[in-house]
């Protein structure tokens, strides 16, 4: 029989699989998870000791801080991204800083993983409903006497979506 599984496999539920989909969808994931991972791999490529960095001096403090505060920021993208965009912007300054104390920037693969996912987060957008024109938000009543002659297309529809290229310009109407 179709659509009926054999007695000992069990289907994981979907509605576990949909909550994390929500999850990452509902917010900037990819831009906050390219910017972790460029922190990430720019930690990993410096190879100095802490001993050697205390006694380089604050330059040398610099490059381990400022991929440290990328994958913050990174990880304050994923789980507060009401703040994204100034965690973007910031996220970017930080990511071309490490250019210059950090190895030169991971060797360019951190420095270019942070600064695509500042700007990923900076042009993401959550959905938002449809926009509504003021002419639409207006009632019947308020269209007639304001806007003069209306024009409609076939069976009532708006001129400039109708396919057949015709339009009805019907006179304003006395209420």
């Amino acid at each position: 029989m179709e659509g009926q599984e054999p007695e000992g496999v069990q289907q994981q539920p979907a509605a576990g699989q949909d909550a994390f989909t929500r999850w990452v969808y509902g917010r900037p994931f990819f831009g906050g998870l390219w910017l972790t991972l460029g922190g990430a791999w720019i930690l990993l490529t410096m190879k100095a000791s802490v001993k050697v960095v205390l006694h380089v001096g604050m330059q040398g403090a610099a490059g381990y801080l400022l991929p440290t505060l990328m994958v913050l920021l990174g990880l304050l993208i994923l789980f507060s991204p009401d703040q994204r965009l100034f965690y973007s912007i910031t996220g970017v300054l930080v990511s071309m800083g490490t250019w210059v104390t950090s190895n030169m920037g991971g060797f360019m693969v951190g420095l270019l993983l942070g600064v695509v996912g500042s700007v990923l987060t900076f042009g993401w957008l959550p959905d938002q409903d449809a926009r509504v024109s003021r002419r639409d938000r207006r009632g019947p009543a308020q269209q007639a006497t304001q806007d003069g002659p209306t024009e409609t297309g076939p069976a009532g529809t708006d001129p400039h979506t109708a396919q057949s290229g015709t339009v009805v310009v019907t006179p304003r109407t006395a209420q």
